[in-house]
């Protein structure tokens, strides 16, 4: 929700429509207020993190911590350029989950009534592995196989040595940053069949699907409006996906390469949305892509008709 009031600080909380929301960098999100600080909260989150992350990036990477060897020994003896990067990659995750269990770990002992101060020396070997995996993980990719997904991987870091609260309030502002990329990726698909003679229709169900998709990305797994608010996007998702070109009676190669192309246009924005909002953070080389691709079609299609026509 964007404007709603003039230039308030990042971090205000207001009561909007009866929702508590938090305002960073032009959107006011939904707020949750953060769990208390400790160990065992930190290493849920920590858990719950790392899941997310190896959800969202490239098969196979997801090693053991107890194989930290020999990820680190097959990465160093590597020479192939190309298959160093996935070793790298594999090496990155086994940090990862080294870092994860040694956590768990810390945590086992605090609840054994032993006392883990900050300099210990398990948690120095922990901020190491975060660290080390958090410069390996710019050799990681997306799903798609486009891009990484560099934000994804500092927030375990992030859970382990920051205050709760302030990790929460990071979380916000990279949701302020998702919402951007959704709403630069929608007004570009709107500008860009602006005017097509195939593409019709198609402002009111580009408009319902950024709605919905800065509703999606707002809002926790465990909260219970999630049983609206997902098949609501998706259904939106599917809306504009799924939008049919209408070929002119009279058409020729250039009429059928514009309906397959701004067909696969449509369908590569829905899933990069989908990407963003799954992930709830920013795409930038991806959108600035895409954004792209749509100024190309609209020259290569759209212009020349609309030139002719006036």
């Amino acid at each position: 929700m964007r404007g709603m009031y003039q230039s308030p600080l990042n971090g205000s909380k207001r009561k909007i429509d009866g929702v508590i929301r938090v305002y960073y960098d032009g959107y006011w999100i939904k707020y949750y207020e953060p769990p208390p600080d400790s160990f065992e909260v930190r290493r849920q989150l920590i858990q719950v993190l790392t899941r997310r992350l190896f959800n969202h990036v490239e098969h196979g990477i997801n090693i053991p911590g107890s194989r930290l060897k020999e990820a680190r020994a097959a990465y160093e003896a590597e020479t192939d350029t190309e298959r160093k990067r996935v070793n790298g990659a594999m090496l990155a995750g086994a940090l990862f989950n080294r870092a994860a269990d040694i956590f768990h770990s810390l945590v086992d002992l605090q609840t054994a009534g032993v006392e883990i101060a900050p300099d210990h020396a398990l948690m120095r070997e922990c901020g190491h592995c975060l660290i080390e995996a958090l410069e390996l993980g710019k050799m990681v990719r997306h799903r798609s196989g486009d891009e990484g997904i560099d934000e994804l991987w500092g927030e375990p870091f992030k859970a382990f040595s920051m205050p709760i609260e302030a990790f929460y309030s990071s979380r916000y502002l990279k949701i302020a940053m998702t919402m951007h990329d959704i709403d630069r990726i929608t007004g570009a698909m709107k500008a860009t069949f602006a005017g097509s003679r195939q593409i019709l229709g198609l402002d009111s169900r580009l408009d319902e699907l950024n709605v919905t998709a800065k509703r999606k990305c707002e809002i926790l797994r465990t909260d219970p409006e999630v049983f609206d608010v997902w098949p609501t996007y998706v259904v939106a998702s599917d809306r504009v996906r799924n939008v049919e070109p209408i070929m002119p009676a009279v058409h020729d190669a250039v009429d059928v390469r514009e309906a397959v192309e701004g067909s696969r246009l449509l369908r590569d924005g829905t899933d990069l949305i989908s990407f963003i909002v799954r992930a709830r953070v920013p795409m930038p080389k991806s959108a600035r892509e895409y954004v792209d691709r749509c100024q190309q079609f609209r020259r290569a299609y759209i212009e020349p008709y609309l030139s002719t026509s006036v």
